[in-house]
């Protein structure tokens, strides 16, 4: 389409999406024109295109122009700054949340999960080209995906971030100063990003939706305040306000500490969304008892990971005593269990909590974490081991303790080649490509007889095989009868 249909295609289809009015109609055009350089526009017709086809002439228009270089990354610089024009301000956007909030909780996320998606915050076009499926173990339904929704950098964006300035604006991706952002090249644009107030634990935070969508409404919770990840009484009472005040979300955080710490540790943040895991729908294997809390249900947590489920009415008494085992944690040796506290200084434990509401009660899951390393296993003991890095060698995060693999993007090609591979009978060892994988892949050629109509479905199979094999390596206690008596003893222990 030319560019004047694409510009009333775009204005049209915000309205449609009750981003702007048909009020803002001629200025919404106008407002297009000038950011594309253009001192007139031919009146015409608007077509009912998806906004990625609008957009893909508004870009190819803007790089004709030079206005744009031919890049992924400038092209996200340049569509988000179109999008920022007719993405609401944040005043309304929070008016309209609150609005809704006081009628149902519901209905406030659904508008504000909507507007993030028809403002192309997060753009679905891209989340829908991840790969997906389910394995069915003896814990559950596990979740895996390949992430492919997020765009490779280019050499020639590469080569202008190396030369570009250092800047501490924003500090991070997650800090409040990213709303409206116009971004660089080594940082995304923000112009139609929008955020949600509010008070957890009596300090400001604010949520926003994950741009890479992992799982329905994958939300950020973060601290107003750029302040490092801990993992404290204070973070517990967070989480469950969070939960009060959406009980249809659950809420979790990242450990505090590297290897079993999320990405980015240098902003307090939490992950949460309108998602059931395979680790809550989990039930309790063991029921156990903490002194001083009958009015509080505990119990370990049939799961692949070392988890403590706590429940209960009151708030206050989950929170004392979610802080009472992360106390015990923290400072928890047991040689026997190869779970050692600290070493030359350096501490070890730590906790991954998820709340949730469920029946009325509210409801903390405390996951046990060390990152211990060895000379056998130097990227961490309770960590993917080397054996398994083929499949994946990143950090055991929050979404991965919950049962979602999020695999690496190189597997959607490796898996490929691989299948092919094993049905042709070809040396894989032979393959760069694929030669991690070899020693794998014999494993399977042995357990089945493969075929071109069944490989693909073995291989996605045996995936999530891996990477319930790897949840087990990071569980602190082994699932065998040495493991369970380990873990009750730790939680005799707790005071």
């Amino acid at each position: 389409m030319n560019i004047c249909t694409a510009i009333k295609s775009l204005v049209k289809y915000a309205i449609d999406n009750d981003m702007i009015k048909k009020e803002d109609e001629i200025w919404a055009i106008n407002s297009v024109c000038q950011a594309l350089e253009m001192d007139a526009f031919d009146e015409c017709e608007s077509e009912n295109a998806e906004l990625q086809d609008i957009l893909a002439s508004i870009l190819d228009y803007a790089t004709k122009k030079g206005l744009c270089e031919d890049s992924v990354v400038y092209k996200d610089l340049f569509d988000t700054k179109i999008m920022g024009i007719l993405t609401p301000k944040p005043s309304e956007v929070i008016s309209k949340f609150n609005a809704l909030y006081n009628e149902s909780k519901e209905a406030a996320t659904d508008y504000y999960y909507k507007l993030c998606c028809d403002s192309d915050y997060i753009r679905r076009y891209r989340i829908k080209n991840d790969l997906k499926w389910i394995t069915k173990t003896e814990y559950g339904d596990i979740d895996i995906t390949v992430n492919l929704s997020k765009p490779e950098k280019d050499p020639k964006a590469i080569a202008a971030a190396l030369k570009m300035k250092a800047t501490s604006y924003p500090k991070c991706l997650l800090c409040k100063e990213n709303e409206g952002y116009a971004g660089r090249i080594n940082h995304p644009a923000r112009q139609n990003h929008r955020i949600i107030p509010m008070v957890l634990g009596g300090d400001d935070f604010f949520m926003q939706y994950s741009p890479y969508v992992y799982y329905n409404e994958h939300c950020i919770v973060f601290n107003a305040e750029h302040t490092p990840m801990k993992i404290d009484r204070s973070a517990f009472v967070k989480l469950l306000d969070f939960v009060e005040k959406f009980p249809h979300y659950f809420v979790g955080s990242n450990a505090d500490l590297p290897i079993v710490g999320g990405s980015i540790l240098t902003h307090e943040h939490f992950q949460g969304g309108n998602y059931e895991f395979a680790m809550a729908k989990a039930p309790i294997e063991t029921k156990v008892a903490f002194d001083g809390f009958d009015d509080v249900e505990a119990g370990i947590v049939k799961w692949p990971m070392s988890v403590i489920r706590i429940a209960g009415t009151d708030k206050a008494r989950l929170v004392e005593l979610a802080d009472r085992i992360l106390t015990a944690w923290r400072g928890y040796t047991d040689e026997e269990s190869f779970i050692f506290a600290e070493t030359d200084g350096v501490p070890h434990n730590t906790i991954t909590p998820i709340a949730r509401m469920r029946n009325g009660k509210f409801e903390l899951d405390l996951v046990l974490r060390n990152n211990i390393t060895t000379e056998e296993c130097p990227l961490g003991y309770y960590h993917p081991h080397p054996e398994y890095h083929h499949i994946k060698k990143e950090n055991i995060g929050l979404i991965e303790v919950m049962g979602l693999a999020v695999l690496p993007s190189r597997l959607k090609n490796e898996m490929a080649l691989l299948g092919e591979a094993m049905v042709n009978g070809e040396d894989i060892g032979a393959n760069e490509a694929i030669a991690s994988h070899k020693e794998w892949a014999d494993m399977i050629a042995d357990k089945y007889e493969i075929n071109a109509d069944n490989i693909d479905d073995i291989l996605k199979k045996e995936i999530g095989i891996v990477f319930t094999s790897i949840l087990a390596q990071c569980g602190v206690y082994s699932r065998d009868d040495e493991g369970k008596a380990g873990f009750l003893k730790f939680i005799k222990s707790v005071r």
